[in-house]
């Protein structure tokens, strides 16, 4: 590997003509310049177009694990020096596991600790960045020491120590991210060094077509071996969750314990390579094979399952396609007491019974009228004892015929943790049981995430899938509504919580609420039941304008959610505010910080006595946006800066200029 290295230049402050020292397991690009003393550490990548340049302050230090991505600088001045993690003085030292991003610039005297992420464009100059640190986008520290596991947001200009101090702590889905950072470029530096080792690269061919010939459309396992019993898609879930930290495990169980559930679990999975989980998984279909086998993740830390799938039947198959609904069986395995046909039933409704059954679940049914639908008071209808699929469909054709003219569900339990997995409406009041392609009725499980073929006329496409999202959740949903003169108080009342569990149900209750409240703001609120904190905040219908229909293209109606799986409107733009002020705006947002703005005069700048011009009390960027907007327009011809506030330990969280005289 040709490496682009040279010894620093003859200077007045160095004469030594040190050269880096490179470890043999780093990977540096040709098209990056490295000079002078630089000491770079195991397993460090450098990519295309960085420049590394100790000829005025020196030595440097790269510690292992770290990477540099595309176009990073790190300069640094002749005087002034940061004491490094071995105690010896450097000018520039960045530590372990640490993430330096496409053009960032770290400036000596510079310290970087371990485990850091400095993102796209940002500095830091004469300043020490504690270990577990997020620096976002375009951000500047300068002459300040960052406390260890602190996140500084995009644009954040930190240049006092108070300011440094005030920054909150880095959450555990920034970390992650920075981890997976790590371990996607340790995987580049891996693959590039190989690229270079003509031996390395034919091994690498020679594996690929012998596994073309042998197993044609297999999946690759990333290493080299491909499983000849596994899909590509199992092969690529075990990737993903071992990615991800994740626990493997397997379980299988015959065809007669099958439908009560009585799993037995394989010999367990302690790895962490994908070869050897693959390995062991072949093992396990193979010892039982005429068996059902399954594969699942497991959360070390909340000791909690986040993946179970099929992966053999007792057939032979191996899961190849996507993973069954409920994760049972196909419909093919109901046995000899399948039904054949209902004349009141439709086809979406016998298959949820059909997979129930299969599951090993118990069925039950409920009824409501149309006045108590609203408040969610359903009604038991006979209970199901029968497991027989004819039985099962006639009681709830019986169901449905002594409820004629109301709602009618079907309920899906899980009988050992007692808790529903599904709740589907089969009957409305408006007409009868829905037949082949009528669009009247939805058999929706809550359990999925099906589009209604009856769309809602009142309700945009975004917010039935901020719904939909919702309900997936098992958030709360709600919803608030007032009136023009207290929008801007932010006064808003209550409309009462949803008590609908399907997706259609919501939509026909927040309709209601849109008809009950027309001229007003309507928002829908999201609620996490355990943290009992909102996860959604955003307005669906405005007084000056009629609720979003699916088909129109204005920007009258926002459906911004304030949670951390919020869409970015393509809507939400602003003809006075950049893209980064819009930016800073949405991640203020997004964790929960009070937002309001400051002003003064040119005069008054040089002494910093700044205004208050108040706290933006729109809930949505949108709102947000307008509002800024507003006190730009209003303070034109003075300086005006946006303030983020975190509300717990009421500090200051981003100080940044955003209008100049």
């Amino acid at each position: 590997m040709a490496v682009r290295s040279t010894a620093a230049p003859p200077t007045p402050w160095s004469r030594n003509l040190a050269e880096p020292n490179i470890d043999a397991t780093a990977y540096i690009h040709p098209f990056s310049n490295v000079i002078g003393d630089v000491r770079i550490g195991a397993n460090v990548i450098v990519a295309p177009g960085t420049s590394i340049r100790a000829d005025e302050g020196t030595p440097f230090n790269i510690s292992e694990n770290t990477n540099l991505q595309d176009g990073v600088v790190i300069h640094g001045l002749e005087q002034g020096r940061v004491i490094g993690d071995d105690d010896n003085q450097y000018s520039v030292w960045i530590g372990k596991n640490a993430s330096i991003t496409h053009m960032a610039l770290i400036h000596g005297p510079a310290y970087v600790g371990d485990d850091c992420f400095i993102g796209f464009r940002s500095t830091v100059f004469n300043a020490r960045v504690g270990n577990g640190c997020i620096v976002m986008m375009h951000a500047l520290i300068q002459d300040v020491e960052i406390p260890p596991g602190k996140y500084v947001p995009s644009g954040a200009i930190i240049t006092n120590q108070q300011q440094a101090d005030r920054l909150p702590d880095v959450q555990v889905q920034d970390r992650e991210f920075s981890h997976h950072v790590v371990g996607i470029n340790q995987a580049l530096r891996s693959g590039y060094l190989c690229a270079a080792d003509n031996k390395c690269i034919k091994n690498i061919r020679n594996e690929m077509t012998s596994s073309y010939k042998t197993n044609g459309s297999n999946g690759y396992s990333g290493n080299g071996s491909v499983s000849s019993n596994l899909s590509s898609e199992t092969v690529q879930q075990v990737r993903h969750l071992l990615e991800q930290g994740y626990q493997i495990g397997t379980e299988h169980v015959d065809q007669r314990r099958f439908r009560t559930g009585s799993w037995a679990s394989c010999s367990p999975i302690a790895t962490n390579s994908t070869s050897e989980a693959i390995a062991a998984l072949e093992s396990c279909l193979a010892e039982h094979s005429g068996e059902f086998v399954r594969l699942f993740g497991i959360d070390p830390k909340g000791k909690r399952r986040v993946l179970e799938t099929i992966i053999q039947r007792p057939d032979g198959v191996v899961q190849n396609g996507t993973t069954p609904k409920l994760g049972v069986k196909s419909a093919s395995y109901s046995g000899g007491n399948s039904y054949s046909g209902s004349s009141t039933l439709s086809g979406e409704a016998i298959e949820q019974v059909r997979q129930l059954l299969a599951g090993g679940y118990k069925i039950g049914m409920e009824h409501v009228d149309k006045r108590r639908f609203r408040t969610g008071s359903w009604q038991s209808c006979t209970p199901i004892a029968s497991s027989n699929e004819k039985e099962v469909i006639s009681a709830l054709e019986a169901c449905v015929a002594s409820h004629t003219g109301e709602y009618v569900r079907l309920v899906g339990i899980e009988p050992k943790a007692r808790k529903r997995v599904l709740e589907s409406i089969i009957q409305r009041p408006d007409g009868n049981v829905a037949e082949g392609s009528s669009n009247k009725f939805v058999a929706s499980s809550s359990s999925e995430s099906r589009t209604s073929t009856n769309a809602s006329t009142r309700l945009s496409p975004e917010v039935i899938d901020q719904l939909r999202q919702l309900i997936n959740q098992g958030s709360k949903i709600s919803a608030e509504h007032v009136d023009k003169r207290r929008f801007r108080t932010g006064s808003w009342a209550s409309c009462g919580q949803i008590q609908g569990n399907s997706e259609r149900e919501a939509i026909a209750a927040l309709e209601g609420y849109l008809r009950e409240y027309q001229g007003e703001y309507v928002r829908l609120i999201g609620i996490e039941p355990k943290a009992k904190k909102r996860v959604l905040e955003s307005i669906i219908q405005r007084p000056d304008d009629s609720v979003a229909q699916s088909s129109r293209s204005d920007n009258q109606v926002v459906a911004s959610s304030s949670s951390s799986t919020s869409k970015t409107s393509n809507t939400a733009t602003s003809t006075r505010l950049s893209s980064e002020v819009v930016d800073q705006l949405r991640q203020l947002r997004n964790q929960g910080s009070k937002i309001s703005v400051e002003h003064v005069d040119q005069r008054r700048f040089r002494t910093g006595s700044w205004t208050s011009g108040g706290q933006i009390q729109g809930n949505s960027e949108r709102e947000a946006i307008a509002a800024l907007e507003g006190y730009l327009r209003e303070y034109e011809g003075e300086y005006v800066r946006l303030i983020g506030i975190n509300p717990k330990d009421k500090r200051r969280v981003l100080e940044t200029i955003i209008q100049r005289p």
